[in-house]
């Protein structure tokens, strides 16, 4: 214990203070030498006159690490400066229509322009180091509208309910690319989420998900919306029956012509509903003679949440031929 602690107060009262001088001098020489030195920088990449009608099929690097000469204290002015200033590589892109590489090194020596560095800089370009080479891909640039897919989960309280799905506005969006990429996308998806505890509608924001950086959103948040409701009862009447698949010279006559039932479901919905809402429906093709009393099918709207209690349960056919 005494040894691991006379070598840590060593470090940090001697060594550390020690080292941290040092390199402090020699930085304080390198930037008042009037010597030329080389240094390696992170030089911005910009590509021009991309073609309107075309698009990149990759990224282009951002940034390539080049090797600058000049004086000590021209070269840590550009090495402070160069997330400031216009210092950067360019890549003339005029007259490509598919794919072309760029031999770096190559092309800088034969377009010497092409190497923006602003005068008061005082260094001058040597070469580049990584990447030696870049392939420009390009494709013809489209656009197309797809829908947004929830990511959202919500969770109500009990005794609540969602009323149909997450609802978005707008419901689609254009998204921009090259064709070979957007023929792969038919849906965009939101952020996931969880809504918890949920007793009453909900209104918010949220992210949209890209898997590829090549293709651009014309939005990148869109707003939803999640009608939450009390779940309560509703009694209908008069809702009407309906028989289907009559025979040609058959007159049927159900009885009786309307019913009653109770539909569950959130509180604004089940306000909402008439009886023509509701199918109530009896088969003809189910009709025998020595049969009188049918079940019908009952058909609600899919937001509701269930139906009880239907008055009568049963549908009398009176069957009887049409009078020539």
């Amino acid at each position: 214990m005494v040894k691991i602690s006379f070598f840590t107060s060593f470090f940090k009262n001697i060594a550390f203070p020690v080292g941290a001088f040092l390199l402090a001098m020699l930085l304080w020489l390198f930037v008042v030498s009037g010597d030329q030195y080389t240094m390696m920088l992170d030089l911005p990449i910009e590509a021009r006159n991309l073609n309107s009608q075309k698009t990149y099929l990759e990224e282009v690097p951002g940034y390539a690490s080049v090797i600058l000469k000049g004086k000590g204290r021209d070269l840590f002015k550009s090495y402070v400066l160069q997330n400031y200033s216009d210092i950067k590589l360019v890549l003339d892109l005029d007259g490509i229509s598919q794919e072309y590489e760029f031999i770096l090194n190559d092309y800088f020596e034969k377009n010497p322009r092409k190497v923006v560095i602003p005068p008061s800089h005082n260094v001058s370009f040597i070469e580049v180091v990584y990447p030696n080479r870049i392939n420009i891909r390009l494709d013809e640039v489209m656009e197309k509208k797809v829908p947004i897919i929830s990511n959202i989960q919500s969770l109500v309280k009990d005794g609540y309910l969602q009323i149909g799905n997450t609802q978005f506005e707008p419901d689609s969006l254009i998204i921009i690319g090259p064709k070979v990429e957007l023929n792969k996308i038919n849906e965009v998806h939101t952020a996931k989420d969880t809504l918890f505890n949920l007793s009453k509608s909900n209104r918010g924001t949220i992210d949209l998900i890209s898997q590829n950086r090549l293709i651009k959103f014309s939005l990148k948040k869109i707003n939803y919306f999640l009608d939450v409701q009390q779940i309560s009862e509703r009694i209908i009447v008069d809702i009407p029956v309906k028989v289907i698949n009559k025979v040609r010279g058959i007159r049927v006559f159900p009885s009786p012509q309307t019913v009653s039932l109770t539909v569950v479901g959130g509180v604004n919905k089940i306000a909402e509903i008439k009886p023509n809402d509701i199918s109530v429906i009896v088969d003809f093709n189910s009709w025998k003679l020595e049969k009188n009393f049918y079940t019908p099918k009952i058909a609600v709207p899919f937001d509701i949440l269930n139906w009880k209690d239907l008055s009568p349960r049963t549908i009398e056919l009176g069957v009887a031929r049409e009078s020539k």
